[in-house]
């Protein structure tokens, strides 16, 4: 999702930049922390050596030494032109290291800073007048690094600080230039299924807001095309119907009843043509969404009300209906499923002889609900096909037609068969819906 990509990207880059940041900043940390420990031996070295030169006699130096020797992070002796050390002396461990550092300062007269692995030798050599002695400071990086620890465990934390906070900002971010994609999106969906009264919102960030706005117009366009071809295919039907109208007053005038009775059929036919296109150019686009019926409630509607006329002619119109009826919900309106099954019984009527047998039937399983329409007539031939505009028995086809794109906006399938009538066989499938 758009929303994760773009939280994992800004997560990605501050994580990035955090860490490029603490890590030289840990290093530093820990060179500061020893530099400065450093920094505090000279001191100290410096320091005891101004107050050997002060005294000046290396007699005295004891009594006035032992009392300043006593810091114990920084470990500070004196050597003794005699060799004596007034000062707690080094380990011997030390000592191998640190004995040829002071006679090196002592033999160069000069201040000497040696560093190792833990820690450093701060060497001061003073001038008496009896000889040289070497002030010797040493420091310990072990003593500074606990605090070097704790300051690594606070950028450590500081880091999952910012961290944490980049997500929280991340997903706000995220949300808000998501959001209005995602709805806008739904929109779009909505407009493809027909519902041409959805718009988007136009609110949010200025790209965002201009593409809602792109959105609505585009929608707002394709209501006014819809409507105004709606409206002529709907005014082109109705002038269609006065010159048939003359036409079939006409051949009342025919004195051969052949002729008569076949004109007369000709007529009705296109009659019904018309009627059939009236009817779908006045359909909404989108009357069905989100709306459902009962298919067996339907059926047993539309069976009483075709039973007269199929009496009139001399038919045996059975309807049969599965169980659990009030159960047999599909997502259809009343009105596209009445127009369903109006089409198939009136091509029954029209497209077979008088007397002859048709059954409507409707059952349910798991996941479908089947529709059936079957008739006694001559039926499609082999392998009948839906073509708008011809059919197998000289028709437009037109009935099938809108029968088969209502279906499919159903989601549902349109076969052809052989019925068990003789005739042909016409099978609605619409996925059954779950209303419990």
């Amino acid at each position: 999702m758009l929303r994760h990509r773009i939280t994992r990207l800004v997560v990605a880059m501050t994580a990035a930049v955090v860490v490029a940041f603490v890590l030289p900043l840990g290093a530093l940390v820990k060179v500061m922390a020893e530099d400065q420990a450093v920094a505090g031996a000279k001191d100290r070295a410096n320091n005891i050596a101004r107050v050997v030169a002060g005294v000046g006699d290396e007699r005295r130096l004891r009594g006035v030494l032992e009392p300043l020797l006593l810091q114990p992070s920084i470990h500070t002796c004196v050597s003794l032109s005699s060799g004596q050390v007034v000062g707690e002396t080094e380990d011997s461990d030390d000592a191998e290291r640190v004995v040829p550092l002071i006679n090196q300062a002592r033999s160069e007269s000069r201040s000497m800073t040696e560093r190792h692995d833990d820690g450093a030798d701060v060497m001061v050599p003073v001038l008496l007048p009896t000889g040289t002695v070497v002030v010797h400071s040493a420091v310990h990086f072990a003593a500074v690094r606990d605090g070097v620890m704790q300051a690594w465990l606070f950028l450590a934390g500081l880091t999952i600080v910012l961290i944490g906070l980049s997500v929280v900002v991340a997903r706000a971010i995220a949300v808000r230039i998501a959001t209005p994609v995602t709805n806008m999106a739904g929109v779009a969906h909505q407009l493809r299924e027909g519902d041409l009264d959805a718009r988007a919102d136009t609110s949010g960030p200025h790209e965002i807001a201009g593409l809602g706005v792109a959105l609505n117009r585009l929608a707002e366009r394709i209501s006014e095309l819809l409507a105004s071809e709606r409206e002529a295919a709907a005014d082109l039907s109705h002038r269609l119907r006065t010159p048939v109208t003359a036409l079939r007053l006409d051949t009342d005038l025919i004195t051969d009843e052949v002729v008569q009775t076949r004109l007369r059929n000709h007529v009705d036919e296109i009659h019904r043509a018309i009627d059939a296109v009236v009817a779908e150019a006045r359909r909404t686009s989108r009357d069905a969404m989100g709306s459902h019926c009962d298919v067996m409630a339907v059926v047993a509607e539309r069976g009483a009300f075709w039973q007269p006329l199929a009496e009139d002619q001399g038919r045996t119109l059975t309807v049969a209906l599965g169980a659990d009826q009030d159960r047999a919900h599909v997502p259809l309106s009343r009105h596209d499923l009445t127009d369903i099954v109006d089409n198939l019984v009136d091509n029954v009527f029209a497209h077979t002889p008088e007397g002859a047998p048709m059954r409507i039937s409707a059952r349910r399983s798991d996941r479908v609900v089947t529709l059936t329409v079957e008739d006694g007539g001559p039926g499609l031939g082999v392998n009948p096909r839906i073509v708008r505009g011809r059919s197998g028995s000289g028709s437009t086809g037109l009935g099938l037609d809108i029968v088969s794109r209502v279906t499919e906006a159903a989601h549902g399938t349109l076969t052809l068969g052989r019925s068990t009538l003789g005739g042909l066989a016409v099978t609605v499938t619409l996925p059954l819906l779950d209303l419990t």
